[in-house]
């Protein structure tokens, strides 16, 4: 089992940034997979950002490309999502979620684990 813990939400002008955190405990992570996912309302959930855990490359939705960052500290388990020059069509709640395995998918249902989300409002 992994537990997922997501803070650093908000409202932000556009242009602004903010940068979320997953803390996750529970097993081992150096095998897994964590993404950010985001749901605005209305529409379905959908990939953000993904990365390897032992450090492999990152992936992006070419919506955020250029934008958004993912990283991680080993040392206190937690990945993070740096979001800069944010827009009113980022808005959603945020989730942090993760898999087992070297694969990133972009399909939320191949996620075992996941947070219970964070709100990302961005103002005009």
């Amino acid at each position: 089992q992994v537990q997922l813990v997501e803070s650093g939400g908000g409202l932000v002008q556009a242009g602004g940034s903010l940068r979320l955190s997953c803390a996750a405990s529970g097993q081992t992570l150096s095998s897994h997979i964590m993404g950010w996912f985001r749901q605005a309302p209305g529409k379905e959930r959908e990939f953000v950002a993904a990365l390897r855990w032992d450090g492999g490359s990152a992936e992006y939705a070419d919506s955020v490309k250029g934008r958004f960052t993912i990283s991680r500290d080993n040392a206190i388990n937690t990945v993070y999502l740096q979001m800069n020059s944010l827009q009113p069509e980022d808005r959603g709640v945020y989730y942090c979620a993760a898999r087992a395995g070297y694969t990133i998918y972009y399909i939320d249902t191949q996620y075992a684990y996941w947070g219970q989300g964070t709100q990302v409002t961005v103002s005009s």
